[in-house]
């Protein structure tokens, strides 16, 4: 890799929301002390010009954004996609966003897009395959990956610990986390494992900021990620836990629908400040 972007102006105590059409109303009335910084898809919003490209705009001229991409495909069999990966470096220059994350999962085959994250395989020969599409990623992009594990209802051809595929890929690929404290939860009730193990298994030194995000439940052993209620109780517990192993990072709200009023979301936002706080005083 030739150079890299220069990193952005987020520190580690930094709150966000993610920017969602159907919330951009209620995201106007955020007063400054609500969110310091606010995340996007990229691919959402390529091409979009007229009202709604100047109202991203608005904010992306207000806000320091981060990029959550959707559908890279990192694990997919199919050759990464050139054409897009040149659109994102593109869309990331124009807004000068310095992030760009992605999912460690695959959406795409050789006949085209699945609609859905589905896991990699838990393998050696996955983790080779990742590794190589991600410095790929990096050397397109001028930016250094950040890479999300994913909630999964099924592990097919696992011959590897989950936790052990994703610090073999950090490591291999050497690009950082983005740690979903939600995606943890989930995993460990539908799998039946200890979050709080997983958590300090986890090369969480590498975390470049965090994920926050409300389930569904679905039964006693089965919780849904849905992104579509409130942040939970013992989300926000494993958040606590993630501070005192890790120290405070830049955490972000994710809330995809059923969106809430104002208030539901300024109280959260501040929840995560709280905590941060406890975690600065207790370092």
């Amino acid at each position: 890799m030739k150079s890299m972007h220069a990193s952005t102006k987020v520190s580690d105590q930094a709150v966000g929301i993610g920017l969602r059409r159907g919330m951009m109303d209620t995201l106007d009335d955020l007063l400054p002390e609500d969110a310091d910084f606010m995340e996007l898809a990229p691919e959402n919003w390529f091409g979009v010009g007229g009202r709604l490209g100047k109202r991203l705009r608005s904010f992306t001229e207000r806000y320091p954004f981060f990029a959550h991409g959707l559908s890279l495909s990192l694990g997919g069999p199919a050759p990464l996609d050139v054409e897009f990966l040149q659109q994102v470096r593109e869309f990331l220059d124009e807004h000068n966003i310095a992030v760009y994350s992605e999912h460690l999962s695959f959406c795409s085959d050789e006949k085209g897009h699945l609609y859905d994250l589905m896991p990699i395989p838990f393998t050696q020969e996955a983790v080779d395959h990742v590794v190589r599409r991600i410095d790929q990623v990096q050397e397109a992009t001028q930016r250094r990956l950040v890479i999300e594990h994913v909630s999964y209802y099924a592990a097919p051809g696992q011959e590897m610990l989950e936790v052990e595929f994703i610090n073999s890929v950090l490591a291999n690929a050497d690009c950082e986390l983005l740690l979903d404290v939600n995606n943890i939860i989930v995993n460990s009730i539908n799998h039946g494992y200890d979050a709080e193990a997983f958590l300090r298994a986890l090369d969480g030194e590498r975390t470049r900021y965090i994920h926050l995000a409300g389930h569904f439940e679905e039964a006693d052993d089965l919780r849904i990620d849905t992104h579509g209620s409130a942040v939970a109780d013992s989300v926000w517990q494993l958040l606590d836990q993630a501070y005192a192993l890790y120290g405070s990072k830049a955490t972000l709200l994710e809330r995809d629908f059923n969106f809430p009023p104002l208030p539901e979301l300024q109280r959260e936002l501040s929840m995560i400040r709280k905590a941060q706080s406890r975690a600065g005083s207790q370092a």
